[in-house]
């Protein structure tokens, strides 16, 4: 699985910030893919974070978060 320390050593060469995902700790799952789901780094999860760094970059828009997030099923409460 992911983890976020390594990104975080390496992030300063790169030219701009990464999406750094990961989970850096113990799951309290039953499962793998709910331990992915509840440290968000599932498929779903991953997506939402990329279009939110190209939201950011001014690469896509609101309406395709949206969309996104409604056929991601990503809830109204994570940031993109």
């Amino acid at each position: 699985d992911y983890v976020k320390a390594l990104p975080y050593t390496i992030a300063h060469w790169f030219p701009r910030p990464p999406v750094i995902l990961g989970t850096d700790g113990f799951g309290r799952s039953d499962s793998r893919a709910a331990l992915r789901s509840y440290f968000e780094v599932a498929a779903a999860a991953i997506a939402w974070a990329a279009l939110g760094d190209l939201a950011r970059q001014g690469l896509v828009g609101d309406d395709v978060l949206e969309k996104a997030r409604a056929e991601l099923g990503i809830g109204a409460d994570t940031q993109a």
